[in-house]
């Protein structure tokens, strides 16, 4: 996967799809229970019961920005386990085609937003890009919401492998606590801008 990322040569826009990809796939993370985690790994996918279909599921290519949602995996059981999902760019890409902001434009009155989100199956967000601090960066991170047909999509089409990262993150954190940030970074998955990039 292109894994090498570059930003020295200009200052990052606001809002930047990084991640890791290849020609075919591109690498989102969730984190979930043991329950959900071990059920999918056994199964190459998402399985309901345990995952639950009917609610929106966020997946996000931002590594550093999953460990802040999650806690490095030691916020609380329902993210305990941290999952590395490739799935496919087409896929992806019908995502971001087919997706609204998670908030209303300012020029829509208030009926055309409910039109528009209730017709759009993608919910998109921006919020800011994390640092291996976990600290807020002056640009963001795109976190993507696939409800619907996205989730079924999901989960029956775009789905190609998933990786337990649980213990990259552990090891990951343990480096930062003992600051030995050098190796903390060395260790993290390197992100690229994707090349649809800016949406």
């Amino acid at each position: 996967m292109h894994n090498q990322l570059d930003l020295t040569k200009e200052a990052t826009p606001l809002r930047q799809i990084r991640a890791v990809y290849d020609d075919k796939t591109i690498r989102v993370y969730q984190a979930y229970s043991d329950a959900i985690a071990d059920s999918a790994l056994a199964n190459g996918t998402f399985v309901s019961p345990p995952f639950k279909m009917e609610r929106m599921t966020w997946i996000k290519p931002s590594f550093l920005w999953m460990m802040y949602r999650a806690g490095w995996g030691l916020k609380d059981e329902g993210q305990k386990r941290i999952l590395a999902i490739d799935i496919t760019r087409e896929g992806f890409e019908w995502a971001l085609a087919n997706s609204c902001l998670s908030h209303a434009d300012p020029s829509m009155s208030k009926e055309e937003w409910e039109r528009l989100k209730n017709s759009s199956p993608v919910r998109i967000q921006w919020d800011p890009e994390r640092d291996l601090f976990l600290q807020s960066l002056p640009y963001r991170s795109i976190q993507i919401g696939l409800s619907k047909e996205a989730v079924e999509s999901y989960v029956n089409q775009w789905v190609r492998q998933i990786t337990d990262i649980t213990p990259l993150a552990h090891e990951i954190q343990a480096l930062v606590k003992n600051e030995r940030f050098n190796e903390a970074m060395r260790m993290l998955p390197s992100e690229q801008i994707y090349p649809q990039s800016c949406i």
